[in-house]
């Protein structure tokens, strides 16, 4: 077994070795639950590795979206280039759930687009738990939603070797049976083609092809090629292929399960007539009919998952196998892994937030008989069932919530907690709470200050004062950020700021996702000076160009001005030496109050060690990776080949097509999804031209 071995140019310093040996310690004697409170660059993610080396478990990292996992997954993958970091996030680029609206009857359709790459990804993720143990899985919340069997996936994987004794016959209806597809035409994962006594295969977790060579009932020769190239990459005498989906059900298991419906349905129609509903019972039967029809003839319909329950034979309420249960367990069933939760304040509370919504949804489809009442089991995991399922727990946050810092400190703890959760003061002890506030780098946490929102005197608002400070800063050649508390607010300040000769945009939820993306880019060039917010400059966003930050209205009690938004707000200002924080607020509210004292704390604590060890800090210096050159580059490459085509050099082309697919398959091994949906489209594009026959 290969164990997990970091690698880094760096030793742990600060708070970080004494966070590691505390962490582990716990670790060891059997802790439950543990929270790690580390401030922004302060090295959680490194801290978490130290722990994970030591520890030698599989290990589960859950954060709240897909590009923060994508993120702590690039990040694990450098600190153990050599041991198995998958990443598993859902596999919908565009969703849209079954619904049902009786306040105006309107019944939407289940429409959904599948990325696969990241179904691949996912696929890959699942055969490592299954094979190997130096695994760490990066996963947003979907983990937690229902995933099929890991028995039923591991019994029916094929172990294929050299000298095996098969015919070609046997050995296509044996890949049929692990639902791959067979084609003529170019592989993708889960597809299969026969040629002659030649059977190229592409598993559905990689992007090789196997070249499997089949002679007298034997197999003969096993070779790797480059699914592009078709160059030749090694021989193997052994490998496994894993089915082509992760929802196997036998036979004899669908057959019960078509029995099972139908009975199902049979009950519940009793119920809709006994309630005298005659629209529902002939809109229930007439589609549980249709789908049964559908199943049994080609083994699918649209929305077949509403059955999952019957096809794994799991009992009414029963909670469905998820990612989780593809960990290794002991002989006794309890979990045998780690679980990081990342950003635990936001992270635990959407995982707990799950269920209830999804119940929401499906309980309008069952009572207007749409599906059946077992639909309800094809969902996530329950807030308890998700504990009951993860074993030891570290969670990670600048400000832990309510619900990890009581389970780090237990229910008999003489904690005080503040109405969010923080422990008051600036004590953990008795907790298993471990502080790392100390940055290596030796940056302070910014300054912060008070001033009035009136107008008051020759003092002229919040407005005309973050007018004066934004041009202080500018006259430096910083940057500026200043939150609002609505989109409209975002909007009109952004449009005043220009008026009054500074360069400003506006960024909030309604921004499409690469929109964002550049007017960041082009904030952090310096293309405007100042950007506007509401929500979205918070956890994860790294502008080290920053020098201050207005937040506007700061005595406006409630989540966007809680003592935990404004934590994580003043902690952007963090990257830079310049840093400082304006709070415009004309009460001092309690979350104001906390906020304030814990970053004057930090403060005390980091220049205290900054002058123990003679640090000066320094201005943390971070290249601008521009996704928008990528789109230039886009443009221009499709002008350059339609050039090509028009001049006649069509095999041009399908060279630069296989040359984008490479890069494309690239991107995706580093995580880069936006490089590689950009190559994709270019694919697209180059694939309308003539190509030769």
């Amino acid at each position: 077994m290969e164990k997990f071995r970091l690698h880094s140019e760096f030793e742990p310093a600060g708070d970080q070795p004494v966070a590691i040996s505390t962490l582990i310690a716990g670790l060891k004697k059997g802790e439950r639950h543990q929270t790690l409170l580390g401030v922004t660059g302060s090295g959680k993610t490194f801290t978490v590795a130290n722990v994970i080396e030591e520890m030698q478990k599989p290990t589960l990292v859950i954060a709240h979206n897909k590009t923060l996992a994508a993120q702590l997954a690039q990040e694990y993958r450098e600190f153990f280039p050599n041991n198995a970091v998958h990443y598993f996030v859902s596999y919908y680029d565009y969703y849209q759930p079954e619904a049902y609206m009786p306040v105006t009857d309107t019944y939407i359709e289940k429409e959904a687009q599948i990325n696969e790459e990241i179904d691949r990804l996912r696929h890959a993720s699942t055969q490592a738990l299954l094979t190997r143990k130096d695994v760490i899985i990066v996963a947003s919340v979907s983990c937690i939603y229902g995933l099929g069997s890991p028995d039923e996936y591991q019994k029916v994987n094929m172990k294929i070797e050299n000298e095996m004794i098969i015919t070609r016959g046997d050995f296509l209806r044996a890949l049929v049976g692990i639902h791959f597809e067979r084609t003529n035409v170019d592989l993708l994962p889960g597809q299969f083609r026969a040629i002659g006594n030649v059977v190229e295969v592409m598993p559905v977790s990689e992007k090789v092809v196997y070249r499997i060579e089949i002679n007298d009932g034997k197999i003969e020769s096993i070779d790797v090629i480059d699914a592009i190239s078709r160059s030749h990459l090694r021989k193997e005498n052994i490998f496994f292929l894993f089915p082509a989906k992760h929802f196997i059900t036998d036979k004899e298991q669908v057959k019960k399960a078509l029995e099972t419906i139908k009975s199902e349905l049979k009950e519940r129609l009793k119920e809709l007539e006994k309630d005298e509903k005659q629209i529902e019972v002939e809109r229930l039967k007439r589609r549980t009919n249709y789908d049964l029809a559908l199943i049994r003839e080609v083994g699918y319909c649209n929305g077949i998952e509403n059955y999952s329950r019957h096809f794994s034979g799991k009992l009414p309420g029963e909670p469905p196998d998820s990612l989780l249960s593809y960990f290794p367990h002991l002989a006794d069933g309890s979990p045998n892994f780690l679980t990081i939760i990342d950003e635990s304040h936001v992270t635990v509370p959407q995982i707990g937030g799950m269920y209830a919504g999804d119940q929401s949804r499906k309980q309008s489809l069952i009572d207007f008989g749409f599906r059946l009442p077992s639909a309800r089991d094809n969902r996530p995991l329950k807030f308890n069932e998700f504990e009951e399922r993860v074993g030891q727990v570290l969670y990670t946050s600048a400000t832990p919530g309510k619900y990890e810092l009581e389970k780090s400190c237990g229910i008999s703890s003489h904690a005080s907690f503040s109405s969010e959760g923080k422990v008051v003061g600036s004590s953990h002890k008795g907790c298993l709470v471990v502080e790392q506030v100390i940055r290596p780098t030796g940056l302070i946490d910014p300054e912060v200050s008070i001033r009035p929102i009136t107008e008051k005197g020759n003092y002229k608002g919040q407005i005309v004062d973050f007018i004066s400070e934004t041009e202080k800063v500018i006259k430096k050649g910083g940057r500026v950020i200043a939150t609002t508390l609505t989109k409209k607010m975002a909007e009109d300040l952004s449009v005043f700021l220009k008026e009054k000769g500074i360069k400003a945009e506006y960024i909030h939820s309604d921004i499409l996702t690469i929109e964002r993306i550049e007017i960041l880019t082009r904030f952090r060039r310096g293309e405007f000076d100042c950007v506007v917010g509401v929500n979205l400059l918070r956890e994860g966003l790294d502008l080290p160009e920053v020098h201050f930050i207005g937040i506007l209205d700061a005595d406006k009690e409630g989540f966007l001005r809680s003592e935990t938004s404004l934590i994580q707000i003043i902690g952007r200002a963090a990257r830079n030496v310049e840093g400082r924080v304006v709070l415009y607020a004309d009460n001092l509210t309690g979350s104001m109050e906390r906020a304030i004292g814990e970053t004057n704390r930090r403060r005390t604590i980091q220049l205290a060690y900054n002058k123990k060890h003679g640090i000066t800090p320094k201005t943390i210096i971070k290249k601008i990776h521009d996704i928008t050159e990528e789109l230039d580059l886009h443009k221009k490459a499709v002008k350059t080949l339609v050039a090509l085509d028009m001049a006649g050099s069509p095999k041009n082309i399908l060279k630069l097509i296989k040359e984008k697919e490479r890069q494309m398959n690239s991107s995706v091994k580093i995580l880069d999804f936006e490089t590689a949906a950009l190559l994709r489209d270019e694919i697209l594009e180059l694939q309308k031209l003539k190509l030769p026959k």
